[in-house]
């Protein structure tokens, strides 16, 4: 019979594959609309601006539903919204309004907010404090499962032919341009419907199993927003989160982009390379997991973001299809970097780790505001390489917090508590 924590632990793990889920539809849904309406670099990453301000605008407000309601009510408010953010892509084609399409992205990013806030945090604080970050690192590898199966599923679905060119919609008259817009919009409306309904479906399952809550230590005093980050790996982490978030989302949404202006491939073609990158990405969180039984987490986080490094300079100066190997190969090594940096930055907390959690959560704003000023780079110099700076840099953030930290431990396994 299943135990309690084991069962939370399962459904859990559910949730991470469920919003990897959704991240990784991004990329598709960027090219998609990008050709649909005729957008800019920069227009099209409003996309990923409308998904990652939610963790801005609702992260801290998350934390206080966690602080008042607790993990469990919390992740099924966030279940909800995330539904219906999901349900409001159907209006959203029906009206063939890119505005629509990005406020239905924002409602379901507020629900991953939530969830994110809430699951984070709950996956390390069930069980030995010692694995906190292993464990965090294999619920994180099903997020890289789904980053394997969205591009090659949304490819399927939601590019199921190749786009019309700014020059074919231009010789198009008025009316075919429109009648053309809504046949590519109202191909989102079956994918989104389905997984709307799935995420109620999970939603249900949380509000009828009876999972454990999280109690910190008796007669301990909750500390708020501005004492989590007096700790030194909080106030690292929100930084190197930020940086982290912003080269992920960049390097993954752009993916498709960079195959199309710099080596000229059909998205047809290209959608592989992203599931590719998405399976890289999964291999690399379980293999990271494996290693980290052996290596101390900041260690392997510095090898990594060292290699991450040298590869995207390899990126901004090479050429030919090299590059997109290249690419691929850093989504592997970016694998473990999220996970690793959030269960540094909670870790040895107590009853600071709700609002370390919101704080973190709340600089994954950083996957709204890099990918712009990398866009801008592109749109102003033509030459979408030189975008890879913003990654660049962010790398070698990541690998400053890894050595800066090195020295964080976790706190004895009575400080925290699962009733």
């Amino acid at each position: 019979m299943i135990k309690k924590e084991q069962l939370a632990i399962i459904l859990v793990i559910s949730l991470f594959f469920f919003w990897g889920l959704i991240h990784n539809l991004d990329p598709i849904l960027i090219k998609h609309l990008r050709s649909a309406f005729s957008l800019t670099h920069f227009q099209a990453s409003l996309v990923d601006s409308a998904v990652f301000a939610a963790y801005f605008l609702l992260a801290i407000p998350a934390g206080m539903i966690m602080k008042k309601y607790g993990y469990t009510k919390g992740i099924i408010i966030g279940l909800l919204l995330f539904a219906t953010g999901c349900f409001l892509f159907i209006p959203a084609a029906n009206t063939m309004s890119y505005t629509f399409f990005l406020g239905a992205l924002f409602v379901l990013s507020c629900g991953l907010t939530i969830l994110e806030t809430a699951a984070n945090p709950y996956i390390t604080v069930i069980g030995d404090p010692a694995k906190a970050t292993q464990r965090l690192n294999f619920a994180q590898s099903f997020n890289g499962l789904a980053a394997f199966i969205a591009p090659i599923a949304g490819g399927y679905l939601i590019l199921a032919e190749e786009p019309k060119g700014a020059d074919e919609l231009a010789a198009l008259s008025e009316e075919a341009r429109a009648a053309y817009i809504q046949a590519e919009t109202a191909l989102v409306k079956g994918p989104y419907l389905m997984l709307g309904l799935i995420i109620l479906f999970v939603a249900i399952l949380f509000a009828f199993s009876k999972l454990p809550e999280v109690k910190e230590k008796e007669g301990a005093k909750e500390v708020g927003f501005w004492g989590a980050l007096k700790h030194k790996n909080v106030s690292w982490a929100i930084v190197a989160q930020f940086f982290y978030v912003g080269a992920q989302v960049y390097v993954f949404s752009f993916l498709l982009v960079f195959a199309a202006d710099a080596l000229n491939m059909q998205g047809q073609e290209a959608k592989y390379y992203a599931g590719a990158a998405g399976l890289a990405f999964m291999l690399g969180r379980f293999i990271g997991s494996f290693f980290m039984q052996y290596i101390a987490p900041y260690k392997l986080l510095m090898i990594y973001a060292t290699l991450a490094a040298a590869l995207t300079v390899f990126v901004i100066y090479g050429t030919g299809m090299a590059t997109l190997y290249a690419l691929v190969a850093i989504t592997f090594l970016m694998s473990i970097m999220f996970p690793t940096i959030f269960a540094i930055g909670l870790t040895g907390l107590g009853p600071a780790t709700k609002s370390a959690s919101s704080l973190i959560i709340m600089s994954i704003v950083g996957g709204a505001l890099l990918p712009m000023v990398a866009s801008k780079i592109t749109d102003y110099t033509g030459n979408i390489h030189l975008s890879y700076f913003v990654p660049l840099a962010s790398f070698i953030i990541v690998l400053l917090f890894a050595f800066s930290n090195r020295k964080v431990k976790a706190l004895p396994a009575d400080d925290d508590r699962v009733n």
